[in-house]
């Protein structure tokens, strides 16, 4: 049981300590050192008391055991539905910036297209055309006969990426269909597009919003979890105290008489602790 519940305390800690990394490295914040209530953890662990208030040593060790795994189990809990909210604000952010920053087969082209780009009448449109770089010359050679009715010379590029150009191209509504089928036919792309300075100033609306959120969310959440992981390590540690208690009754037996330590020695001397401690416990790792 203990083996097991240590286990799952300790990757929680591992998991908000995980995160803290994460949130510091994308907002750019130097690391903070972790603390329980403001004491640093090294403190924290040289200097422990055990809480009564929270932990009353009159309660059965079950109980207290089951409270704390209750409690961490809860702040799993939490943090799982605090990081899917920041996370689905960041993926509809990363989406947008997708469509804007990517090739122009799949970006956003409403900040490309200006009004006096798109003639739209009783019979005339403007299609957008996104031309593989490498086949311009075979667009501008042949647009005007991919369909009966297209508007001569009414090809105008707008923009060029690594990879494509876009091109406008008018012709009568009624041939749009067929235009379109045949510029596919000849590896050209028409791209659904209606000029709405509505709809663009509702899109850059949408992303400053949500660029608001995303702060908030990581703010908060970077916050919650410094809080958190104090409030898990501490629990950590008052298990393990348990831990202690009860595997050093079974091992020394009653009355209890055993001094239990904290040693955090240097990579280079834990050899040599190991082996002073394996002389006076008479016992291998023990």
């Amino acid at each position: 049981m203990y083996e097991q519940s240590n286990t799952f305390i300790e990757g929680v800690s591992q998991k908000i300590r995980r995160q803290i990394e994460e949130l510091e490295r994308v907002s750019g914040l130097e690391s903070n050192a972790l603390t329980v209530d403001g004491v640093p953890i090294d403190s924290y662990l040289t200097r422990f008391v055990w809480d009564e208030a929270k932990y009353p040593t009159m309660s059965p060790l079950r109980e207290i055991v089951d409270g704390i795994h209750t409690l961490v189990a809860k702040i799993e809990d939490d943090l799982k539905v605090r990081v899917a909210e920041y996370n689905n604000v960041r993926s509809q952010l990363n989406a947008i910036n997708r469509k804007q920053s990517g090739s122009l087969a799949v970006r956003d082209l409403s900040n490309m297209v200006k009004p006096e780009d798109i003639i739209t009448s009783e019979h005339l449109v403007t299609l957008l055309a996104v031309v593989p770089k490498y086949s311009q010359k075979d667009w501008l050679s042949s647009y005007e006969t991919l369909t009966t009715y297209v508007v001569p010379r009414s090809s105008k590029k707008l923009y060029e990426d690594n990879e494509y150009a876009l091109y406008t191209v008018t012709l009568f509504g009624r041939v749009a269909d067929n235009f379109r089928t045949s510029a596919r036919e000849r590896g050209f792309q028409i791209r659904d597009f209606e000029y709405s300075p509505e709809a663009q100033e509702s899109r850059k609306q949408e992303l400053e919003k949500l660029v608001q959120d995303q702060d908030s969310l990581r703010s908060s959440l970077l916050q919650w979890c410094y809080t958190s992981y104090g409030e898990v390590f501490s629990s950590w540690m008052h298990f393990c105290a348990v831990r202690i208690f009860a595997e050093s009754i079974l091992r020394y037996g009653l009355p209890p008489c055993f001094l239990a330590c904290v040693l955090s020695p240097s990579t280079r001397g834990e050899k040599k602790v190991r082996s002073i401690l394996e002389g006076l416990c008479d016992s291998t790792n023990r």
